[in-house]
């Protein structure tokens, strides 16, 4: 994971999901109640389902904090699983053999479900849909608010939004124009879309979708504004920023393909089309080189090139349906109708919190590469003395961005 490393653990219904998140510079200020501003947010959204109204999701700092600042030491976090009391049971850690409730022999059409039994010799799915739930992600969010902090510090500023949801899309939006969004309605749309209209048609497809016993999927955006340009590389493969944003988003639960912009209707145009124009703009020390647009959505040759970076990732709908498909129960190798779980309806709105927080993580590691710094006083003024630099050259200015 390049200069931070994380790492997560917990099962859906075990006592916590927990992060531990190495690199972070020591100085920066951080609370429990900033990181569970975004895991509340990854509890809102209509279509949530039912566990969503068991949890209220508080995070614990077990090491790495003292005094509301971070030490330069690994950073761990705690998020208690409530509903953990209901399963204590099925999901003890202790008396080998014992009973832990019957046993799932359903495998559910789309989960990890029916892989997991293969690659671990699993009998009973149970052992694989606890980690391969969507609560993993409790822990990715947790961290992900540690890397937005961070980022802000040298004036990064990290946010998503819905654009589609079943068969209702919004309109796409100016990339160069983050200001374009108005981003408080996006926080307070219940589908975390910014457009009224297209959010009341949203939650109507979820109203269907639950009477029909069905789940939906969606688009969510990411965007990153107030980046520098040279963050990333082309020198190797690991370099290129690009593939590292992609790869983060594309391992979130249900998240099948990630695009940088609008690469695949990109793809259709002819050059002309897809590239940025670049032009002089005259300032008060000198001209600047701009660009006219920003189609390639912030990332040229796997680097970051100074204008807002927008990542799109597709989720597919949920597999675990009230009205379940057709599985095979494996302890009798007989045709049946899958497990069900309880689950949501739909989570994009979800999702793209976590989406945010995986551009974080990737983000930040890569400042960090470029940047190092061991306090984030040092870290904080490496970049600015980049950016000055930068400008000096008339090759990018804050303003601008």
């Amino acid at each position: 994971m390049g200069h931070l490393r994380l790492t997560t653990a917990g099962e859906s219904h075990g006592p916590a999901e927990v992060c531990i998140l190495t690199g972070i510079p020591a100085g920066l200020l951080i609370s429990s109640e900033q990181v569970e501003a975004d895991l509340s947010r990854r509890q809102q959204g209509y279509g949530r389902g039912g566990r969503m109204a068991i949890e209220s999701d508080r995070a614990r700092f077990l090491a790495g904090v003292r005094l509301g600042c971070t030490l330069g030491t690994p950073i761990c976090i705690s998020v208690e699983n409530k509903d953990h009391g209901n399963w204590l049971r099925v999901m003890s850690p202790e008396g080998h053999g014992q009973d832990g409730g019957p046993p799932i022999t359903v495998p559910r059409p789309g989960h990890a479900d029916l892989s997991g039994l293969a690659k671990y010799g699993f009998t009973d799915v149970r052992d694989v849909l606890e980690r391969a739930s969507a609560r993993e992600t409790v822990a990715r969010v947790a961290s992900g608010a540690i890397c937005k902090a961070l980022l802000r510090q040298v004036g990064a500023t990290i946010r998503g939004r819905v654009v589609s949801l079943g068969s209702v899309s919004t309109a796409l939006a100016d990339f160069a124009r983050p200001e374009s969004i108005d981003w408080d309605s996006v926080e307070r749309s219940p589908v975390a879309c910014h457009d009224a209209e297209a959010s009341e048609r949203m939650c109507e497809e979820i109203d269907r979708a639950r009477e029909e016993g069905e789940s939906l999927g969606g688009v969510f955006e990411v965007w990153c504004w107030g980046v520098c340009p040279g963050v990333g590389g082309y020198a190797s493969i690991d370099d290129r920023l690009d593939g590292r944003l992609m790869g983060a988003l594309g391992s979130i639960p249900a998240i099948k393909g990630v695009e940088i912009g609008e690469a695949f209707a990109n793809a259709r145009l002819s050059g002309s089309l897809v590239h940025d124009p670049m032009r002089t703009e005259s300032g008060d020390t000198g001209d600047y080189v701009v660009r006219t647009g920003n189609r390639s959505a912030g990332l040229e040759g796997g680097m970051t090139n100074g204008m807002p970076l927008v990542i799109r990732a597709a989720m597919k709908p949920i597999p675990t349906l009230t009205a379940s498909l057709p599985s095979v129960d494996l302890a009798t190798m007989t045709d049946v109708r899958a497990h069900v779980e309880r689950s949501d309806i739909c989570a994009v709105p979800a999702a793209r919190v976590v989406g945010e927080a995986m551009a974080a993580l990737i983000l930040a590691s890569a400042y960090l590469e470029k940047f190092g710094g061991d306090s984030v006083e040092d870290f904080a003024a490496s970049v600015r003395a980049y950016e000055e630099g930068l400008e000096a050259r008339g090759l990018w200015r804050r303003s601008y961005s």
